[in-house]
């Protein structure tokens, strides 16, 4: 009892006389439970709104009573968040261990500062069971280093010789798992960047996954496991092997389930998502649709993962011609409380989709169709074309001009076409977008008549569709599938072909 004792004589002796949190049961009675409150309802809410809404009006003295309001309901939440719950299991796996260990680190500092040794020692020793177990190389560092120091002071050299030596390997661990991340993070930032620097990357990853297998050989943690995983991932995007994806991912799910991988760090739901993307691009819409059903239950709705997924799960159901599906997918996505988080080119592509389902389910009424219309016209153009969503905006704005039958409008976008072919669809790898930019200025070289256009395209489409998707170096996004894409055109051309304006 007497750790205890101890315990409880450093709280009660140290403790504020205040908490510095929020009481978030006791209602909207206080000017912060207010704000807080106000906030999570209405988010958009700008600050001088807030301040009419809880002051009254604008001023000089009620600005400042709100900034000071503010400063301490951000303290306070900021306080909160060492409380939050980790326990469900559809957040990163490894969040909830690693935040243990971290609460841990923090008891047993406060316990060495104030002179509670012993019980500083009993939780650094179960910081470093806890580390070793889900392979946390890092705290494995921190905890094996803090002991050591404990045992210099207290004059233990037997246990000091045991600890220095277990920190040294784990040192050495440590530096090789460094060096395989930062092999990952360079090729992860250039897969970021445009799609003429990801051309450039392929011949480094083949070197630099030759370099992450001889760490893992030496290593053999997981976490040199985790990043060649990933480098092997990365090379088959870049080559368009999303046969072999698939193949790797199958093979790795076998293992989690066997129980051969940790538990603690392996979050099974990237494996899923890179397994949905291999099915996606591999053209195996229908069968990477299901798998998407079956792995939606583990994304939670306000992590970025689930966003990222949904992206997938919506590309897969359009491919599938599952358009309904699709219109699904996205109604929860603009319904979810935390879309506004998202990045401004998260939600450009978002607004990409939504213009497409909106072509392929357009709604009932001319005047509300050209609304949606002149909304998708009005989208902007990507930044540098960092994903290859450039040419799928202008194709969808050739498509919706020929909806709407404006002639003018259609040949002024079909010469932008032109040019960006011109521009930027020289390489061999971007022959599926060159093979249907060809069909699409095939039928305006034949005034827009679709069974002239049908039959000289026949050649073309041939080459279309024995044209495998390109690798992600070379991605010129397809949202829907070319060969879908050109029998709409058809289909539309034959119910009302474009007129001069």
């Amino acid at each position: 009892m007497k750790e205890l004792a101890n315990l409880s004589r450093i709280v009660t002796s140290r403790c504020l006389q205040t908490l510095p949190l929020l009481d978030l049961t006791e209602g909207h009675d206080t000017k912060e439970a207010l704000l807080v409150a106000k906030l999570v309802d209405r988010p958009d809410l700008t600050q001088n709104q807030l301040i009419r809404e809880m002051y009254g009006r604008t001023s000089s003295a009620s600005t400042d009573a709100f900034r000071k309001l503010r400063s301490r309901v951000q303290a306070k939440l900021l306080n909160h968040l060492y409380f939050l719950d980790h326990s469900d299991e559809r957040h990163f796996v490894a969040r909830r261990h690693e935040q243990e260990l971290l609460e841990l680190f923090h008891q047993l500092n406060a316990l060495h500062a104030e002179g509670e040794y012993v019980l500083a020692e009993r939780l650094l020793r179960k910081c470093l069971r806890l580390a070793l177990a889900g392979e946390f190389t890092q705290y494995v560092v921190l905890a094996a280093r803090l002991l050591r120091n404990l045992y210099i002071s207290q004059r233990q050299p037997t246990r000091y010789k045991q600890i220095a030596k277990q920190l040294a390997i784990s040192q050495e661990l440590l530096a090789m798992e460094d060096e395989s991340e930062r092999l990952l993070a360079e090729t992860r930032l250039i897969m970021l960047g445009t799609v003429a620097a990801r051309r450039g990357l392929l011949p480094k990853v083949s070197e630099y996954i030759n370099q992450a297998e001889a760490l893992h050989r030496r290593a053999g943690s997981f976490s040199t496991y985790y990043y060649l995983y990933r480098l092997r991932i990365i090379r088959e995007e870049l080559l368009g092997n999303y046969a072999e994806i698939i193949r790797i991912t199958a093979e790795v799910d076998r293992h989690w389930q066997q129980g051969k991988l940790n538990t603690r760090r392996f979050d099974k739901r990237f494996n899923q998502f890179a397994s949905l993307y291999a099915h996606l691009r591999g053209r195996q819409p229908v069968r990477g649709l299901k798998l998407a059903e079956v792995y939606a239950q583990d994304f939670h709705p306000s992590s970025n993962n689930w966003f990222y997924f949904q992206e997938h799960h919506l590309m897969l159901a359009l491919h599938a011609g599952r358009f309904d599906k699709a219109h699904h997918v996205l109604a929860s996505v603009m319904s979810n409380p935390f879309y506004p988080k998202q990045r401004e080119s998260a939600q450009q592509r978002w607004e990409l989709f939504r213009a497409y389902i909106d072509f392929l389910l357009p709604p009932s009424g001319p005047v509300k169709m050209r609304q949606v219309a002149q909304w998708a016209l009005s989208l902007p153009d990507f930044s540098r074309d960092k994903q290859g969503h450039n040419l799928a905006i202008l194709i969808l704005q050739v498509l919706y001009y020929l909806r709407l039958r404006d002639l003018d409008a259609v040949l002024v976008r079909m010469e932008r076409l032109r040019k960006y072919q011109q521009r930027h669809l020289r390489d061999i790898n971007t022959l599926r977008s060159r093979l249907f930019l060809r069909l699409l200025l095939l039928l305006a070289d034949k005034n827009f008549d679709p069974v002239i256009g049908a039959e000289r395209g026949q050649s073309i489409l041939k080459k279309l569709q024995a044209t495998p998707p390109p690798g992600e170096a070379d991605a010129e996004i397809e949202v829907i599938p070319y060969e879908m894409l050109w029998d709409l055109v058809l289909k539309m051309l034959r119910e009302s072909p474009p007129v001069p304006g």
